[in-house]
C-alpha cells in the first residue's frame, strides 16, 4: 500500500496553501461613505458663494442637497428610533440643523449635517474592517485538504467537511486543515498564529496539531480530533466577537445620558416657548426667547469639552509613532490600573538572533570562524533559526563560502559539504550511548566491532577520541546556555564537535524601563502573559522586573485571566501583537498592538496600535490620556458654568439674542483652544533616563507642563 509520507514533491494547489489575500472593504461600497462624500461635496461648492454674497439660487440649492444627502438617512433612522419611543441622537441632530435653518443660519446648520454624516462614515467604515479582518482569520485555515482514505487512495475535500477520525496528509508548506494528532512523519509546523511564539515546533508522532498552523519540510498524517467549525482557529473568531460585544454596556450608558439630555433639553425649549404665551406673551417674543434658550443650551461646548483634548492627544500620540483608534479609547487608556503583556513581539522583538558563540577547544575556530561555517552549511535553509545564522555572519560581513550536498532533516537540522568537509548544524545529539555492562561486551560484540573499526585507520579513530573528549566540553555549553534560556545548535565538522551557537529571541531596549514606568502609573507590576514555557517565560520576567507570570495560555486563557481581573473590577490594559492576542486585546478594558509584527487581526482588534515598535510609547500614551481626562474635566467645568449662567439669565431676565450666540461660541472657543494645548510638543511624555546600575526606578515618564 502506497505510503503519502513518501510523497516529497511540491504539494498538490488543491491543498491548503498559503492564505488567500486579505479581504478589505472598500470605502466607497458603504453607503454612508458615499452619502457623507456627496454632502461634503455639495457643501464645499456651496460654501465660497455663500461666503462671498453669491446669488441665493446659486448656494440654495447646493445647502439643500447637503441637508438632503448629509441628513436623510440619520433622520430616518432618528424617526424610527421615535416610532419605538426613543429620542435617537441622530434625529436631534438632524433638528438642530433645520433649527438652525429657521433662524437664518443656514451654513451652520448645513455643516453641522456634515460633520455629522462624515463622523458616521468613519463608524460604519471601522466596523466593516473590523469584520473583515475577524473574517479574514477563517482563510488561515486552508479551503481544502487531503484525506486518507482506508484503502492507501487519497481524496482533496473542503475541510469544512473532515470529521473526527478522519486521517489528512499534510505535505511540507501546506496549511494543517483541522486541529488534530500526529499519526506519522515528522516536520517543523509554524505555530505563530496560535501560540505567538516565533520559532516552528518540532512535530511527531503523538504530537497534537492545529487548524491553520504551517507544516514546513517533512510530510505528515494526521487524525483529525476536533470538528473544523471548533477548531482554534474558529474559536478565537468566536472570542473576538463575543469580547467585542461586552463593551455595550459603556457604549449604553454613554447613550442613556445623551437620551436624557435630549429628552431635557427639548421639554425645557418647548417649555420656554409654551409658557410666556400662554401668560400673554407675543409670538415672536415667545419665540425669539425659546431660540435663544435653545442656542445657549446647546451642548457644542459640552461636546467640544471632551473631543479638543483628546484628538489632540491623539494626534500627538500620532506624531510620536502610537496609533489612537478613536477619542473613547484615549479616554479609556487613562482609566487602566493594570496591565498584561505578551512576552513574543511586545517584550520582545519577535525573531531569533544568535545571542553567543562558542567555540570548543581544539577545534582551531574563533568566533567568526565559527559563525562563517555555520551560515555557508545553513545559507541554503529557510528555517527561522537558519536564516538567523546567516543574518548574523552578514552582520559581521563575513564571506560564506559554497555549501554543496544540502540536506535538511526535521527537528535535527542541516548537513551540508563546505570546502571539503561535512558540516552539521543542529540540535545537539543527546548523551554518550551508555556503558557496556560490568561483565564486558559481548565477545562478538567486540569481534565486530574490532573488523568494523579496523580499517579506519589511526587518523579516523583519533579523531573519533577527539570527538570523545570534547563531548563533555560542548555538553556544559549546552547546558549552561540552554539553563540561560537560549537555544542551543550544535556545530560539527566531520562528527566531531567544533562549536556552540547560543540563539534568543532578543528582549527590547526599552523593556525594563517600560515595565517600571507602568509600575508607576498603576500601581501595580504589569503581568506576563504567554504561551512560551514556564521557565523561559519566568526568567524574561526576571529580567525585566516582572513578578507575575502566566505562561503555556492559549488565547482562551488569556481571556479567561482577562475577565478573572475584570470580574475582580480591575480596568485591564492587555499589550500584544499576534493572532493569539486578538481575544484578549477585545475582551480588555483596553488592547494595545505592536504594530511592527503584528497579526491584521490584532491590529484591527486592538484600540491603539504601536506604529514605530517603540515599547515605552505605551506607558506614554497612558499617562498622556490622563493629562487629556484632567483638561476634559475643565473644559466641562467651564461649559457648564456657561450655560447655567446664560440659560438662568435667559429664563430670569431678557437675555439679548447676540450676547447669547456670544456667550455661547466664546465658551465654546475657550474649551477648544484650552483642549488644544496638547498639541504642542512638550504634552507628550518624555522617558527619563536609564538608570545607572543598582539605581532603583522608580518614575518611568515625565510630562510635560502642557
Amino acid at each position: 500500500m502506497p505510503s503519502g509520507l513518501d510523497q516529497r514533491s511540491a504539494p498538490s494547489p488543491a491543498a491548503g496553501r498559503a492564505a488567500p489575500p486579505r479581504r478589505r472593504t472598500r470605502s466607497l461600497s458603504l453607503p454612508e461613505t458615499r452619502w457623507a462624500l456627496a454632502a461634503l461635496l455639495c457643501f464645499l461648492l456651496a460654501l465660497p458663494v455663500h461666503l462671498l454674497d453669491g446669488p441665493a439660487w446659486l448656494w440654495g440649492p447646493l445647502l439643500t442637497a447637503t441637508y438632503v444627502t448629509g441628513g436623510w438617512e440619520p433622520g430616518l433612522e432618528g424617526l424610527k428610533a421615535l416610532r419605538d419611543r426613543t429620542l435617537d441622537v441622530d434625529l436631534l441632530m438632524v433638528v438642530a440643523a433645520l433649527g438652525a435653518a429657521a433662524i437664518g443660519q443656514v451654513l451652520d446648520g448645513a455643516l453641522l449635517i456634515v460633520i455629522f454624516a462624515t463622523s458616521g462614515a468613519l463608524e460604519a467604515l471601522a466596523t466593516a474592517r473590523t469584520a473583515d479582518s475577524v473574517r479574514g482569520l477563517l482563510d488561515l485555515a486552508p479551503a481544502t485538504a487531503t484525506r486518507l482514505l482506508p484503502d492507501g487512495t487519497e481524496e482533496t475535500v473542503d475541510t469544512a467537511s473532515l470529521a473526527v477520525g478522519d486521517t489528512v496528509l499534510v505535505r511540507p508548506g501546506e496549511r494543517i486543515g483541522a486541529d488534530g494528532r500526529v499519526l506519522d512523519g515528522a516536520s517543523e509546523v509554524d505555530e505563530a498564529t496560535i501560540t505567538g511564539e516565533p520559532l516552528p515546533v518540532t512535530k511527531g508522532a503523538g504530537n497534537g496539531v492545529y487548524a491553520g498552523t504551517v507544516n514546513g519540510t517533512g510530510a505528515l498524517r494526521v487524525r483529525v480530533e476536533r470538528d473544523p467549525s471548533d477548531s482554534v482557529i474558529s474559536r478565537i473568531v468566536r472570542m473576538v466577537e463575543e469580547a467585542s460585544g461586552t463593551k455595550a454596556p459603556t457604549q449604553l450608558f454613554i447613550e442613556k445620558i445623551e437620551q436624557r439630555y435630549s429628552i431635557g433639553m427639548v421639554l425645557a425649549t418647548l417649555a420656554v416657548f409654551a409658557v410666556p404665551l400662554a401668560f400673554g406673551d407675543t409670538l415672536s417674543s415667545a419665540l425669539l426667547r425659546a431660540m435663544t434658550f435653545m442656542i445657549v443650551a446647546s451642548p457644542c461646548a459640552v461636546v467640544l469639552s471632551t473631543m479638543p483634548p483628546l484628538l489632540s492627544a491623539i494626534a500627538n500620540a500620532g506624531r510620536h509613532g502610537m496609533l489612537v483608534k478613536s477619542a473613547v479609547v484615549m479616554e479609556r487608556l487613562g482609566q487602566v490600573d493594570l496591565v498584561a503583556l505578551d512576552k513574543t513581539g511586545t517584550l520582545t522583538e519577535g525573531t531569533p538572533h544568535v545571542t553567543e558563540l562558542r567555540p570548543l577547544p581544539g577545534s582551531g575556530l574563533g568566533e567568526a570562524s565559527l559563525l562563517a561555517l555555520a551560515a555557508a552549511a545553513e545559507h541554503p535553509s529557510e528555517h527561522p533559526l537558519a536564516r538567523a545564522v546567516v543574518a548574523a555572519a552578514r552582520d559581521r560581513g563575513l564571506p560564506l563560502a559554497e555549501a554543496a550536498d544540502f540536506a535538511s532533516a526535521p527537528g535535527r537540522g542541516v548537513t551540508a559539504t563546505v570546502a571539503g568537509r561535512t558540516v552539521t548544524v543542529g540540535a545537539p545529539r543527546p548523551h554518550t550511548r551508555p556503558h557496556p555492562p560490568a561483565d564486558g561486551p559481548d565477545p562478538r560484540e567486540r569481534e565486530e566491532t574490532s573488523e568494523r573499526e579496523e580499517p579506519r585507520g589511526r587518523e579516523e579513530a583519533g579523531e573519533h577520541g577527539e570527538a570523545s573528549e570534547r563531548e563533555p566540553a560542548y555538553r556544559a555549553v549546552v547546558d549552561e546556555l540552554e539553563e540561560a534560556g537560549r537555544t542551543a545548535v550544535l556545530v560539527e565538522r566531520d562528527g566531531v564537535p567544533v562549536g556552540v551557537l547560543g540563539i534568543a529571541d532578543r528582549l527590547r531596549p526599552d523593556a525594563a524601563a517600560t515595565v517600571a514606568a507602568l509600575t508607576r502609573l498603576t500601581g501595580r507590576t504589569p503581568v506576563l502573559l504567554t504561551g512560551d514555557n514556564a521557565r523561559a517565560a519566568a526568567r524574561l520576567a526576571a529580567e525585566v522586573g516582572i513578578t507575575e507570570v502566566r505562561a503555556g495560555l492559549l488565547p482562551e486563557d488569556k481571556v479567561a485571566a482577562v475577565r478573572e481581573w475584570e470580574a475582580a473590577g480591575r480596568r485591564v490594559l492587555v499589550v500584544g501583537d499576534g493572532v493569539n492576542d486578538a481575544p484578549a486585546l477585545a475582551a480588555a478594558h483596553s488592547g494595545i498592538a505592536m504594530g511592527g509584527a503584528g497579526s491584521d487581526l490584532a491590529l484591527e482588534t486592538a484600540d491603539a496600535v504601536v506604529v514605530r515598535d517603540e515599547l515605552a510609547a505605551v506607558p506614554a500614551v497612558v499617562a498622556l490620556s490622563r493629562t487629556a481626562r484632567r483638561l476634559v474635566v475643565q473644559n466641562l467645568t467651564i461649559a457648564g458654568a456657561f450655560i447655567a449662567v446664560l440659560a438662568a439669565w435667559d429664563l430670569i431676565g431678557t437675555l439679548p439674542l447676540p450676547l447669547g450666540v456670544a456667550g455661547h461660541e466664546g465658551s465654546t472657543v475657550i474649551v477648544g483652544l484650552n483642549g488644544l494645548r496638547l498639541l504642542r510638543e512638550t504634552a507628550w511624555p518624555r522617558p527619563t533616563e536609564d538608570p545607572a546600575p543598582g539605581t532603583r526606578v522608580t518614575a518611568g515618564v515625565t510630562t510635560g507642563s502642557g
